[in-house]
């Protein structure tokens, strides 16, 4: 039979590691996802907004259809709550 006995040590590191690990997991998964469309979160929209608010007209626009802050693609002639003139 095999002395399987673990040092005070080593139990108190496994016993810190694994949440951490599971955490930086989780986060990993969540901050994708939350990258990956944050439209909802800039109010995007389709259509222009109050006064003709264009993305084609705001500085944060990428051509031909980007954006440096709202994830995705977006149109030229949507808007959202981060429009700033160019």
């Amino acid at each position: 039979m095999q002395d399987q006995s673990i040092d005070r040590g080593g139990a108190l590191k496994r016993i810190v590691t694994a949440p951490v690990v599971a955490l930086g997991a989780a986060a990993a998964l969540t901050g994708t996802a939350e990258a990956a469309d944050n439209k909802k979160q800039f109010k995007y929209q389709d259509k222009p907004g109050k006064n003709g608010q264009k993305c084609s007209g705001c500085r944060l626009f990428k051509a031909p259809n980007g954006c440096t802050l709202v994830t995705g693609k977006i149109s030229p002639n949507g808007w959202c709550i981060a429009w700033a003139k160019r």
